[in-house]
């Protein structure tokens, strides 16, 4: 039976804290942890899938993943990171269930596209994250992993089953494509 605490009202609960109750399985932790990462968590879901409701399911099965691994949790990095590592990795997971194309190809055959810093000024953040996820899924997966999360493209090419040129090239005509979508938005 694992032992329970009863955390005081307006108590700081530092990150060890936090892991440790979760660890305990006490529901008044693993309640607290989801309350602190819920909304950025969400968040990234959103980023790799495609509907909302999509989302809401990854970041549940991700919780329950955390919950279930918390032990694993070493304290090596900061506990958020760990999260969004296991968000990001379900996430990936939701998609082997879903048909995710890759145009294949080099990254010589495509053009970098110039960037007006003052068009890229003007852009709502939110508006950008509704050109990001209206990316085609291939772009869209790339693009966030190498631009949002900080993986290599080594990395990407080994996490979705591509190669690195293939990875380079997607994340350049994700690139593309969202400069142009930011270009004919400022011009209405």
């Amino acid at each position: 039976m694992a032992k329970r605490r009863t955390i005081e009202p307006g108590k700081d609960v530092n990150e060890a804290e936090l892991v440790r109750g979760c660890v305990d399985e006490d529901r008044q932790y693993q309640a607290l942890l989801y309350q602190k990462y819920a909304n950025k968590m969400y968040a990234v879901c959103l980023r790799y899938c495609n509907t909302r409701e999509e989302a809401e399911d990854v970041l549940q099965d991700a919780f329950v993943k955390i919950f279930d691994r918390i032990s694993s949790f070493r304290g090596d990095g900061p506990l958020e990171g760990w999260i969004r590592r296991v968000m990001v990795n379900t996430a990936l997971k939701s998609r082997d269930k879903r048909m995710m194309k890759f145009e294949s190809g080099d990254i010589e055959q495509v053009d970098e596209p110039q960037v007006d810093e003052q068009v890229l000024g003007n852009i709502q953040v939110r508006n950008l994250l509704n050109i990001v996820s209206a990316l085609p899924e291939g772009y869209r997966m790339v693009f966030n992993l190498y631009a949002v999360e900080g993986y290599s493209h080594k990395e990407i090419g080994d996490i979705l089953g591509i190669s690195e040129s293939t990875s380079r090239s997607q994340y350049s005509r994700a690139r593309k494509l969202l400069i142009d979508q930011v270009k004919r938005d400022s011009t209405l």
